[in-house]
């Protein structure tokens, strides 16, 4: 839980840099996510993690929390190019739609 009177909602960033002083690591093996802020209670509870080293990080982590923390990349490819895509799927059947492409 995080006491923040007089206050908006708490950055993550700011959570994690306060985490990894408090446990004396650093703030990129730190993650925070599911904050829930109480209405006009300036109170707000949430989960993190934090491990040893980052290549636990990487390995435990979903890939959509590493991509936040600013550690993974988020692979995608245009709009216009997944349909073209998507529409030669279509005209060929069975193992040879994994060569299309």
């Amino acid at each position: 839980d995080i006491i923040h009177p007089n206050r908006g909602t708490v950055s993550k960033t700011e959570v994690r840099e306060k985490l990894s002083a408090m446990y004396n690591t650093t703030p990129d093996v730190v993650f925070c996510f599911g904050f829930r802020t109480q209405f006009g209670d300036g109170k707000t509870s949430g989960f993190a993690l934090i491990y040893d080293t980052l290549d636990y990080a990487k390995k435990f982590e979903p890939k959509y929390r590493l991509c936040r923390n600013g550690l993974g990349e988020k692979g995608r490819t245009g709009r216009k190019q997944r349909k073209e895509r998507k529409n030669r799927m279509k005209k060929v059947r069975g193992t040879k739609k994994a060569k299309v492409g």
